[in-house]
């Protein structure tokens, strides 16, 4: 089951949260949602999700518009970024209480919740009630009422957000996990879960799509840095002259960052202006080109 989001705007008084972005997950894909704070992550899942109406543009869940068509909303599971849950309640009540909301019944709803308990790992605290819980325990939760109805399209706004690392790993291996047979969208910040769960990655930025492939692809398309030291000064104007050379940093007073279009290899370039220029190199070295690099260059202003 695919999601399509299609010219989607959002605008709040003068401010265009959203301005006509669009992108589509197929089934069976897992994609990265990355963007900086104030990008237009959340509000393009809550638009997705029909909690927000758009100013244009629609979104479509196998081909059905979510805000004409709200029985929609049955086949998506959603997990929002405060996790927002009844405090008060015990966890089994709860994930009953969410079950009875999607119009479970009978033993077909004790069996979703028991199972959700027991792939969520909540097994030893489904008799506490949810205000006793750790952060990544209410985590669990909020995946297991996500996950309560069998949805085939899952949106997840931040679900590992003040998480510390044993915890992020559990929630990502339960992703993971659940995700073998559904279209799978996610919101986040740590670019490892990013490498680790993702078959693509969506950028966004000041409301509007930057960028849309693979990892892989989206590394080869930033640029690559070389790093450069020679034995005396040198100028880096003058290394901004080399061919294919499209920035240069100084670092030091001989050491510099000289920035090049990845798949492009400046370095025998570099040597010939060495030798030109009679300087001894004292190292040279390629950087490797992160996703937090790659990020930073696709969201920096």
């Amino acid at each position: 089951m695919s999601l399509s989001i299609q010219g989607l705007t959002k605008v709040y008084g003068e401010q265009k949260a959203l301005d006509s972005i669009s992108f589509e997950v197929k089934e069976g894909e897992i994609v990265g949602f990355l963007g900086p704070n104030g990008a237009g992550k959340s509000t393009t899942m809550k638009i997705a999700t029909g909690f927000l109406p758009a100013n244009e543009g629609k979104v479509l869940v196998n081909g059905l518009d979510v805000s004409a068509n709200p029985e929609v909303k049955k086949v998506i599971g959603y997990l929002p970024e405060h996790n927002p849950l009844y405090q008060d309640m015990y966890v089994h009540e709860y994930l009953s209480f969410i079950g009875s909301l999607y119009g479970l019944k009978g033993k077909l709803l004790e069996q979703r919740a028991a199972e959700m308990i027991l792939q969520c790992g909540l097994a030893l605290e489904q008799n506490k009630k949810i205000e006793a819980l750790s952060k990544g325990y209410r985590q669990r939760v909020g995946l297991a009422q996500a996950l309560l109805h069998n949805p085939s399209v899952l949106i997840l706004d931040e679900p590992t957000t003040g998480l510390d690392p044993n915890q992020i790993l559990e929630i990502r291996n339960l992703i993971r996990t659940v995700s073998k047979d559904k279209t799978v969208i996610f919101s986040t910040h740590i670019m490892q879960e990013v490498q680790a769960l993702c078959s693509r990655v969506v950028v966004i930025n000041r409301g509007k799509i930057v960028a849309d492939n693979s990892i892989d692809q989206l590394a080869g398309q930033q640029q690559s840095v070389i790093i450069i030291e020679f034995e005396g000064s040198v100028s880096e104007v003058d290394l901004e002259k080399v061919e294919g050379v499209e920035k240069v940093v100084k670092v030091e007073s001989s050491k510099f960052k000289v920035f090049c279009r990845s798949g492009v290899d400046i370095r025998p370039s570099l040597f010939r202006f060495a030798a030109e220029n009679k300087l001894s190199l004292v190292g040279l070295k390629q950087e490797e080109s992160s996703l937090e690099e790659v990020f930073r260059q696709l969201t920096n202003q």
